[in-house]
């Protein structure tokens, strides 16, 4: 696969049509059109996620291996945070996260019981020049056999059901996290979990009174991971991080039951309306958010505060709005529609009103406490 040819062969097709290609027959005897097509996606993919891996020499897993990886941004974030001797990650998958988790640490070890992706993630750290000592076993096995002790420990573990897209649970992940916290605990003196993004932190924090950290990681407004720090070092509070990555906006930072002690006021909209990024919204400090900032907020269940001076520091989207009458929509205006606490989805409001999608303009359809309204961006 490294041969000169088949890489100026790979490098030739990247904006192919991979579907065509793949009935083609391979013009090297030595490896297949499927393996050649493979690498063509793997450099694809690490344009938009990992670009750091388009170097010479580099070799990709299949394409389940990719979408499983974190991305370059998510992982280079959760890397400034942690400094150390000894680093373990005890499901390495391709690398991605032990790649720059460990930038600080002197001593590596990653653990992976594919033993192919093993290899290729071997190579990879040899063209990278990163050492690091490479172990072919399943977690529980490695766990079991271990006598070292380590700064931190950390794991991404998979779910075992992938039918459950609503709630996860701990024991829905494989390995389960409550049966093996204790010899994770006891391996190392931080434990560092990767999580769905749909899990739930009350929950978490009620299963696991170890933890001390929690880093709620967006990109671009999208949630990508929740990530929780464990240790058996007791601690007083528990320290909330929510990071919307690439959006230029501030870090939010709490303590878990803030939330409880915090009270908001409500307003019919004033002159600036701003809706949180979704790591807020995931972390649900509705009325720290409201006291923080010195908003009011619309509705109860209306996540979308406002004010009469603009503040410039609230980590989500701001915009200058009024009130307006549903008489008042155009047809074939455009606009784009936000819709918050509001019986109708955005595409029965386009259909509704003949609303044409796009553009720099808002409408944003929600409710106050006297009742519905319709918000027009000025």
């Amino acid at each position: 696969m490294l041969n000169k040819e088949i890489q100026n062969y790979i490098n030739a097709n990247l904006n192919t049509d991979l579907h065509s290609l793949l009935l083609k027959k391979s013009p090297f005897p030595e490896v297949s059109m499927q393996e050649i097509v493979q690498q063509i996606k793997g450099k694809q993919t690490a344009q938009k996620k990992f670009p750091f891996l388009l170097k010479e020499g580099i070799i990709f897993p299949p394409q389940l291996n990719l979408e499983q990886a974190s991305s370059e941004k998510t992982a280079e974030y959760k890397s400034q945070i942690l400094k150390g001797k000894k680093f373990i990650d005890l499901t390495s998958g391709f690398g991605i996260d032990a790649y720059y988790l460990s930038k600080n640490f002197q001593e590596i070890t990653l653990v992976e019981q594919n033993s192919e992706l093993l290899k290729i993630v071997e190579h990879n750290w040899n063209i990278l020049d990163r050492k690091a000592s490479f172990v072919n076993l399943n977690l529980e096995d490695f766990l079991t056999r271990n006598k070292e002790h380590f700064d931190v420990i950390y794991l991404d573990p998979a779910r075992r059901d992938q039918n459950k897209n609503k709630v996860f649970l701990l024991e829905d992940l494989s390995p389960d996290i409550l049966q093996i916290k204790e010899k994770l605990l006891s391996t190392a003196d931080q434990v560092i979990i990767k999580l769905s993004p749909l899990i739930d932190l009350k929950y978490l924090v009620s299963a696991l009174p170890e933890i001390f950290r929690i880093e709620i990681i967006a990109v671009r407004n999208d949630v990508k991971e929740v990530i929780i720090f464990l240790s058996n070092e007791k601690k007083n509070e528990i320290a909330v991080t929510c990071a919307n990555l690439e959006s230029g906006e501030s870090v939010f930072t709490f303590k878990f039951g803030e939330e409880e002690n915090s009270a908001t006021a409500y307003s019919d909209p004033e002159e600036f309306i701003y809706i949180p990024n979704n790591s807020i919204l995931k972390a649900g400090v509705f009325n720290l958010i409201s006291e923080r900032y010195k908003l009011k907020k619309l509705h109860p269940n209306t996540h979308i505060y406002t004010s009469e001076q603009k503040n410039t520091d609230f980590p989500g989207r701001i915009l200058q709005m009024e009130s307006i009458e549903s008489k008042q929509i155009k047809k074939k205006e455009q606009f784009n529609i936000i819709t918050k606490n509001y019986p109708l989805k955005p595409e029965d409001i386009k259909k509704k009103y003949g609303i044409k999608d796009g553009g720099k303009n808002y409408l944003i359809f929600t409710q106050s406490k006297k009742g519905k309204i319709i918000l027009k961006s000025l």
